[in-house]
């Protein structure tokens, strides 16, 4: 990933652009059904101009349940904080069907 833009930046300039435009939205939606949806995923976000690859988010994702793991204070693997926040590919979908 280009480092002028962070995953962060990325996903959110994303969901931006996807909330006002039907199609992409549809489109990052239904990533979810496809055999490859990561990659497919990514491919999308390129396309519409926030350069997203496969192992920068699946990095990212494990840096922030690393860090949130770290953060809960003894919670561990039960800590209800943790469940299902681990990967970004999954909350992006779940923030962008609400949008």
């Amino acid at each position: 990933m280009s480092s002028v833009m962070s995953i962060d930046e990325a996903l959110q300039g994303l969901k931006k652009k996807a909330a006002e435009d039907a199609a992409l939205k549809g489109a990052l939606l239904a990533t979810k059904d496809s055999r490859t949806p990561v990659a497919d995923f990514c491919r999308l976000a390129t396309e519409a101009g926030f350069p997203i690859y496969e192992m920068d988010l699946i990095n990212s994702s494990e840096e922030y349940y690393a860090a949130m793991r770290r953060s809960t204070n003894g919670g561990g693997e039960n800590s209800p904080l943790l469940d299902g926040e681990d990967d970004y590919y999954e909350m992006f979908l779940a923030e962008l069907r609400q949008v």
